[in-house]
């Protein structure tokens, strides 16, 4: 089932552990109307870039992000944030060039010089960039 045009529900719910432990990561509708504000701003960002965006981690049920490790206040669980890489351009690089445009974002992370995570918000969003390193924590900003 589509969401917007380049992004599936499928793609934006599936969990390795809910599929290897046999439970659902299914959102109720509240979540489910929050993926679509959250896919329109990726769509936001794949235009931006123009190319695609590899979605690692998008709703998560509150037993899949527990059972991960997620922060207990994860906008993941609300479906109001996404885990991605953009096709061939860096998470750093993906990161400083959505924190220059006018993609809506409520949070912006460069996780582990890895992936980025990008949240939403229903309100006025934050713009808050951060960067998360192993054994410094989040850093503001760019780092």
């Amino acid at each position: 089932m589509l969401i917007t045009p380049h992004f599936t529900l499928d793609e934006m719910t599936v969990s390795q552990l809910a599929a290897r432990d046999g439970f659902d990561n299914i959102p109720p509708p509240d979540a489910r109307a929050n993926l679509k504000l959250l896919c329109c701003a990726l769509e936001q960002v794949r235009a931006l870039f123009d190319a695609p965006i590899i979605v690692s981690s998008g709703y998560r049920s509150d037993k899949v992000n527990r059972l991960i490790g997620g922060a207990s206040n994860s906008q993941h669980v609300h479906g109001l944030a996404a885990d991605f890489t953009v096709i061939e351009v860096s998470p750093r690089e993906t990161v400083r060039r959505i924190s220059e445009s006018s993609v809506p974002f409520d949070q912006l992370i460069l996780e582990f010089d890895k992936w980025v995570h990008l949240s939403v918000a229903r309100g006025t969003p934050r713009r808050q960039v951060l960067t998360v390193r192993k054994g410094s924590g989040y850093l503001t900003g760019l780092q």
